[in-house]
């Protein structure tokens, strides 16, 4: 199975790439990440939980890290077993370039093999499985590296302009979920005068 593709993540080169060193950040991105640890600057081990169609699996491994050529980017080599599950084996390049002072354009080109019953589930269920993957990554990647916005930083302003924002329930509704509006004299005429 091969893969290419680019993603944009909002923070400077040198930022990402720190992150992309970093176990804890990683972890908190991988879906389905239950441990990595870090052995040595290009040695990692992990433990990760993962559901590909029917087949559900607990897969341990470990990875290395060459070709380093910091902060521009680097080869990462992979094997994992997940028991009766199968394996899987094979690599990435991955490539930063900057993208204005704030901005990272992360490339990467995968080529990776399975083997076992998750090679029984044929090619697209694979490919759709690793595509959803890797945008479930880059999500929570881009969300541990790039800064926060100024209303995740004061959560009270936001919350005064959402409450700003909101319109006046209105109608039977409004009644049921906003508190019954008092009736008024011109209401208690209009029922006097239906009986």
């Amino acid at each position: 199975m091969q893969m290419n593709d680019s993603q944009r993540i909002a923070a400077p080169i040198d930022k990402v790439w720190e992150a992309l060193n970093d176990a804890d950040v990683l972890k908190a991105a991988i879906p389905g990440c239950e441990e990595l640890i870090k052995h040595s600057d290009t040695e990692l081990e992990a433990k990760v939980k993962l559901k590909v169609g029917p087949v559900k699996a607990t897969f341990g491994g470990k990875v290395t890290l060459n070709d380093l050529d910091p902060p521009n980017g680097y080869t990462i080599e992979g094997e994992g077993s997940g028991g009766v599950a199968g394996f899987a084996r094979g690599g990435a390049k991955v490539r930063l370039e900057a993208d204005g002072p704030d901005a990272t354009i992360l490339h990467y080109d995968v080529d990776a093999k399975v083997g076992g019953k998750l090679a029984q589930l044929g090619a697209r269920l694979i490919d759709s499985t690793a595509k959803r993957l890797a945008g479930e990554f880059f999500t929570a990647f881009g969300e541990q590296v790039a800064p926060q916005t100024s209303e995740e930083e004061n959560p009270e302003t936001a919350e005064s302009a959402e409450a700003a924002d909101t319109p006046e329930k209105k109608g039977w509704l409004g009644g049921l979920f906003g508190g019954k509006k008092k009736p008024s004299d011109e209401d208690d005429k209009v029922s006097e005068a239906a009986e």
